[in-house]
């Protein structure tokens, strides 16, 4: 499944950059292809009742001693990861490279919900007693708010 059309706020900045305004960091970004996927996921989240106050962007964590980031983090109101989201350019196919860099990611993260995009291809998976279920689209806030954390 693609994710929705979506209409993006752009602009040209001072150096003639084309950039995008982020509605959860609340500023410009540059408007690279990989962002233009983050950003129409985004919308989509936001869509589905996700609030922007428990979004992060570009979530840094740490993993075998490394710094990484997190594309989308998505939590609960008691700031317990939901749902961790992994984007890629147009046209990067989803290969299970990018399912084990995702997995590798919730080893830390530990969101119930994972989910990875191109923007005409969504992933979206629940983890469930240590398996993962494939779900037609990302779960709906409200449906996962109250679920508890994975274990």
């Amino acid at each position: 499944m693609p994710l929705p059309d979506a209409v993006l706020e752009t602009r040209t900045d001072a150096d003639g950059r084309l950039v995008v305004r982020d509605p959860v960091r609340r500023r410009w970004v540059r408007l690279t292809p990989e962002e233009g996927v983050r950003q129409r996921l985004l919308l989509h989240l936001l869509s589905l009742g996700y609030p922007p106050g428990l979004l992060a962007v570009e979530k840094a964590f740490t993993y075998v001693g490394r710094t990484w980031r997190a594309d989308v983090v998505a939590y609960d109101r008691a700031r317990r990861p939901l749902l961790l989201a992994e984007c890629k350019a147009p046209g990067v196919p989803l290969t299970q490279a990018v399912l084990d860099q995702l997995a590798r990611y919730n080893a830390t993260v530990r969101a119930r919900v994972l989910a990875a995009t191109n923007g005409a291809a969504l992933a979206v998976g629940v983890a469930e007693g240590g398996v993962i279920r494939g779900l037609p689209d990302v779960p709906f806030f409200t449906s996962l708010s109250g679920a508890p954390p994975a274990p």
